[in-house]
């Protein structure tokens, strides 16, 4: 598979993952500039085209390992963004927060409550914007 054709695979597993409104935001205010449309051409070509389709995990639960790698990182931005994967793909409002309260003991409180107070916000957004309804 050529670079355009992983490129066009990638874009179409984002959208899948991010759904409509988040893509399309993405590509109007992140991706339109230069550099990181570079950076989002190599996201494109790697992780979505190549990684997130592999067999042996579906896309549901690696949605939640790729959050939860967020939260035990600090990764505030990127689990604004993974948050809305999980949602998208059938996790719960409640589900989610019990797996970021559940990395507490392993990852400490302070960023267990920035997880929970960027989950709150997300969740919100989502809600306002037509992305999912609350739960």
């Amino acid at each position: 598979m050529d670079k355009e054709e992983l490129r066009a695979r990638g874009r179409e597993m984002r959208r899948k993952l991010a759904g409509d409104i988040c893509a399309d935001r993405l590509d109007q205010t992140v991706y339109n500039d230069p550099h990181m449309a570079k950076f989002g051409d190599v996201t494109q070509e790697i992780l979505f085209a190549q990684l997130w389709p592999r067999p042996g995990l579906d896309l549901k639960t690696r949605t939640l390992v790729t959050m939860t790698c967020d939260v035990a990182t600090g990764q505030t931005e990127a689990l604004s963004m993974h948050l809305r994967f999980c949602r998208n793909h059938g996790w719960s409002e409640d589900e989610i927060v019990e797996c970021i309260i559940q990395a507490m003991a392993y990852v400490g409180v302070p960023m267990t409550r920035k997880a929970i107070m960027t989950a709150s916000q997300v969740f919100a957004e989502m809600a306002a914007n037509g992305e999912m309804a609350r739960d």
